[in-house]
């Protein structure tokens, strides 16, 4: 016992020196820091803040009886490759300072906070447990959630009323493929406490597809995955690139390509005249109902606030040139243009979203 009580405070010793570990860039100026490449970061998982998360993630399948744990390695973004049994994690959420230059630079951390980790954690899992185990070649899982081999969209335009899709991740992600599907139906079934037999009654296609990964995830209790790749795709001490050219990239994918993006769905909410009622302008509307709008827009787009009133303020700017009038209720008018603007903004989220799981 006593031998073990040693053991246990060494291990925590070891843990506590390598979260303390200096970083020499760490009060780097930003400008300095952006002009480091993300190969010399030096990070790594062990010690920081996401060893503890993945630790939990362990417990959350163990306590499934489920042997597989997936490998996670560190790379510019959150990935899952197509047929690897484990999944990439952003380089930011290894280190405080590279949250906040992210934060700074995208305005938000995506997977910064504990639950937003976890669930984008859990999510990625469910990738991997997908390709380990095989189970897109089974025909229920087929007749379920569809067919892998689906090309993954550009983008998509999801539906906020469907009940067919479980919703985990903000977005309605559930609803982008196949493999999304599933993936976002592992996740909440996995989650602790999700209660999602009472949650989805009332969705019977969402509560079918779960209880699917229930019967499914018994079957593979205690079981050996049948693909056992620990090949990493692209990690951290491969990349060459810079900070700078890393944010130069990213930003560009929240930029719209053509300015008239939003022209249609603007055209249907509001009108090109005035009329003789002196209608109000289109922007000066939004500008009032702009809080209200983008609250509730929150409720549905989850934890990107940022890209929500990024685009919010581009649409404002369409309806300027377009010279666009408020005609009918305001209560209307705000509830759809709330619909098109979330529609817009997942849009503009996934326009150049790296589909690695294809």
């Amino acid at each position: 016992m006593a031998g073990q009580m040693a053991h246990s405070r060494l291990q925590k010793t070891r843990a506590h020196r390598r979260t303390r570990r200096a970083f020499h860039w760490a009060k780097w100026p930003r400008e300095r820091l952006l002009d480091l490449r993300l190969c010399d970061l030096g990070l790594a998982i062990e010690g920081t803040m996401l060893e503890q998360r993945i630790t939990r993630l362990h417990a959350e399948l163990a306590q499934r009886d489920l042997t597989f744990r997936p490998h996670l390695w560190l790379s510019d973004d959150w990935f899952t490759p197509d047929r690897m049994t484990g999944s990439a994690i952003p380089f930011y959420l290894a280190h405080p300072r590279l949250i906040r230059l992210e934060r700074s630079l995208i305005g938000e951390a995506e997977g910064s906070t504990q639950s937003w980790c976890m669930k984008l954690l859990r999510h990625e899992t469910g990738h991997a447990i997908d390709h380990a185990f095989r189970l897109t070649r089974r025909r229920r899982r087929q007749q379920l959630f569809g067919r892998s081999s689906l090309s993954y969209p550009r983008y998509y335009r999801p539906n906020p009323y469907s009940r067919r899709h479980v919703q985990h991740l903000e977005y309605w992600y559930a609803q982008s493929h196949p493999d999304e599907d599933f993936a976002e139906t592992f996740a909440v079934w996995l989650q602790p406490r999700s209660q999602w037999r009472r949650r989805y009654q009332a969705w019977p296609q969402a509560l079918h597809k779960l209880e699917y990964v229930d019967e499914l995830m018994q079957e593979l209790a205690g079981r050996r995955p049948l693909v056992r790749t620990r090949t990493r795709v692209e990690p951290i001490a491969t990349l060459r690139k810079t900070l700078r050219e890393h944010y130069h990239r990213k930003r560009g994918a929240y930029s719209l390509e053509h300015p008239n993006t939003y022209d249609r769905d603007l055209d249907r909410l509001f009108s090109r005249s005035r009329g003789r009622g002196g209608r109000e302008p289109a922007p000066a509307f939004i500008r009032r109902y702009r809080r209200e709008i983008l609250d509730t827009a929150s409720l549905w787009a989850g934890d990107h606030g940022y890209l929500l009133d990024h685009v919010l303020k581009d649409m404002i700017g369409r309806c300027r040139e377009l010279r666009l009038f408020v005609n009918g209720s305001e209560r209307r008018t705000k509830v759809d243009f709330t619909i098109v603007l979330v529609k817009h903004t997942v849009e503009s989220l996934y326009r150049n979203r790296r589909w690695v799981e294809m």
